[in-house]
């Protein structure tokens, strides 16, 4: 069993920024089977507003500035796909 240390220090390095990137990523690759440009411009969307209201006193402000171009993408890409 790993120690609390461990996964303390392990932790430390990382902050809210980072853990919203990795659910992007995870949500992504779950929701890349499907095929919808809609769920993959939702999910773009999504991540882009909870970057962009998220704490900004958490993570560094590129996370938070990187919230607006996703807003964008995925309107465009929502705008873009077929019925």
């Amino acid at each position: 069993m790993l120690s609390p240390l461990f996964i303390d220090t392990f932790l430390l390095d990382y902050h809210l920024g980072h853990v919203i990137l990795l659910g992007l990523i995870v949500s992504l690759l779950a929701a890349a089977p499907l095929k919808s440009q809609k769920v993959i411009a939702s999910i773009v969307a999504g991540f882009g507003t909870i970057l962009l209201v998220a704490p900004y006193t958490t993570m560094p402000q590129v996370y938070i500035l990187a919230g607006i171009p996703m807003i964008l993408i995925g309107a465009l890409l929502w705008t873009m796909a077929g019925n």
